[in-house]
């Protein structure tokens, strides 16, 4: 038995090793076949791809610069040779004033492809020597939520006359995901091809191919809207030609511009207001990109404040560059549909860009009167009411009290002191006698050191004989210990309706973790204008959760605020529908 039990295991020893040198061939032959088809793989994609990219015979038939549309973008223009891109070096800044984001213009005005399958795209430009310029395509629009710029998916050339860097986007984070740079030698005048072939970028020159990698599912949205950017410090760059056309049978045409959408209902809420203006803030990219929201937008208000688009980092973003491509396409839609508009801002503590924040103390007068006169002129006859002093009130309660005047000491403050006040209201008037000019800021709808401080402040303009004509109340509830009560608010119109200004409900919200007193806020605030006789206009900060300045800044995927009449899906929540009953049962 000792002997049999001995054979048996070493039988079964050799069969083990055996086993194993069985499974290490099989491994080394799975190995190498895997490989073999890998290189047969690679062998056959490089094929398709010389063949397909450096080959292609297909007409590139749509053409990117038929129509006037790229000169409503920011920073671009025509000329002889075709669209000139100059730099503005946009960028969105912080509450504090620091560093945040680059805001590169987006072309929204209707120049925009729907896709399917395989393409390819030629760029011909001009590049100055050391200039360095770049189109990016976007599979989805980027979003601007006040301080932040949600960066959808999106593949950026950047070329110069010695490199092209490529940087990738992929809806996940503010950072592209992909970057490189690949050196190449090229002309000032140059052609570059910018190809999708199955699920890979490949951008090729000179009949050579420079640079492939992963699309990382940019394309999926099946729409490709463009962006453009030059380098600070250049003259620009200017695209001679862009076209567009299919690959292996794909699709590519030009996107129609969005629709004005239905008619209006006897339930919008402008038309049942009586004689009460109703508006929204509207943002220029998902009105021109969005068509729920484009709707809303158009139906549902007859007055429309310019949420960020007139804000200094947007249209005065170097000391001597204005760009007012994005509020004249927001203001011009919004008067071609007969409805009103309301300038935000003039000065404002924040949303200033950095040039201004480091101008010298002894400049900043003359800076912030420049800034009036300009952006006033340009838009005289076309804007009619302004917050030229946004949030003036200060957050902190050490400016409170014992003869303290409650300001805040922001940049133009630290410059002229309580004066600055003064000399913008003065600076507006004298541009535009007929405009409306109010001070707009928050918590004004309750008792308190805030309400106190503005009185004073508005006593002592009347006293000075300053130019202003009213008060915007902005009315956000963003929790439980804001919440307003009718009685107060109606009690301060009346104060100031005895020193002969008017007040507007300017920028209302209420948060929705409870529908119910969400509801009853927005009702209470709209109530009481409704019934104060100097009340010119109740005015919501946004339209639909999708875009609300509530939704959580750099959060992946986005998560939503809920403080909006519409949520995300662009549904009414139940304070629509209590709003449409208060204003028809209003007789005013």
């Amino acid at each position: 038995m000792q002997v049999y039990s001995l054979a048996f295991s070493r039988r079964k020893g050799v069969i083990k090793i055996l086993s194993n040198k069985l499974l290490l061939m099989l491994a080394v032959i799975l190995i190498i076949g895997t490989s073999f088809g890998l290189f047969l793989y690679d062998r056959s994609f490089n094929e398709k791809l010389n063949n397909t990219v450096l080959n292609s015979t297909d007409e590139l038939s749509v053409n990117l610069l038929a129509n006037q549309a790229w000169s409503k973008v920011a920073g671009a223009s025509f000329n002889n040779e075709g669209v000139k891109i100059t730099p503005l070096d946009r960028a969105i800044v912080n509450q504090d004033g620091s560093d945040n984001q680059l805001n590169p213009p987006v072309n929204v005005s209707g120049t925009h492809l729907r896709v399917r399958g395989d393409f390819r795209m030629q760029l011909v430009s001009h590049n100055a020597p050391s200039s360095t310029g770049s189109l990016r395509l976007y599979g989805q629009v980027p979003v601007i939520y006040d301080e932040w710029r949600y960066e959808t998916p999106s593949v950026e050339i950047k070329q110069s006359t010695n490199s092209i860097e490529i940087s990738i986007w992929d809806g996940t984070d503010d950072q592209p995901v992909y970057q490189q740079s690949y050196p190449i030698n090229i002309a000032n005048n140059n052609t570059l091809f910018i190809n999708h072939l199955s699920n890979r970028i490949i951008i090729s020159a000179k009949n050579h191919i420079i640079a492939t990698m992963k699309d990382r599912a940019i394309f999926n949205s099946g729409e490709i809207w463009f962006g453009t950017d030059a380098a600070v410090g250049s003259t620009g760059w200017t695209i001679k030609s862009l076209t567009a056309g299919s690959l292996n049978n794909g699709q590519v045409a030009l996107a129609k511009p969005l629709s004005n959408g239905s008619k209006h209902s006897s339930n919008d809420l402008n038309i049942l207001s009586k004689r009460l203006p109703i508006g929204a803030a509207v943002s220029l990219y998902p009105l021109m990109t969005n068509q729920s929201y484009r709707e809303l937008a158009l139906n549902q208000f007859s007055t429309w404040t310019t949420e960020n688009d007139l804000k200094p980092q947007f249209i005065h973003p170097q000391p001597n560059t204005y760009s007012f491509n994005d509020a004249d396409q927001l203001v011009d839609t919004a008067l071609a549909n007969g409805i009103r508009v309301h300038g935000h801002t003039l000065v404002f503590g924040e949303a200033n860009p950095k040039w201004m924040q480091n101008t010298l103390l002894d400049k900043r007068q003359q800076v912030m009167i420049d800034h009036i006169t300009q952006v006033v002129n340009h838009f005289k006859g076309k804007i009619t009411e302004w917050d030229v002093i946004n949030e003036p009130l200060s957050d902190n309660d050490s400016d409170y009290g014992l003869g303290k005047t409650g300001l805040r000491h922001h940049i133009w403050w630290q410059a002229m002191g309580p004066n600055y006040i003064d000399i913008a209201l003065r600076t507006a008037h004298a541009v535009d006698p007929t405009a409306k000019l109010y001070i707009n800021d928050y918590a004004l709808e309750v008792d308190g050191d805030r309400w106190d401080a503005m009185i004073q402040l508005l006593q002592g303009l009347k006293q000075r004989g300053v130019p202003l004509d009213g008060v915007g109340f902005e009315s956000h509830i963003h929790e439980s210990r804001d919440l307003e009560d009718k009685v107060t608010i109606i009690r301060h119109m009346h104060q100031l309706a005895q020193m002969g200004l008017s007040v507007r409900i300017s920028e209302v919200d209420a948060y929705g973790d409870d529908l119910a007193s969400q509801t009853q806020q927005y009702q209470a605030v709209l109530e009481a204008c409704l019934v104060s006789s100097n009340c010119t206009s109740y005015t919501t900060w946004g339209i639909s959760d999708a875009y609300g300045s509530t939704t959580n800044l750099h959060v992946y995927p986005l998560d939503y605020g809920n403080d909006l009449l519409w949520d995300s899906s662009f549904q009414p929540k139940p304070a629509v529908g209590v709003l449409q009953n208060e204003l028809k049962t209003s007789t005013l």
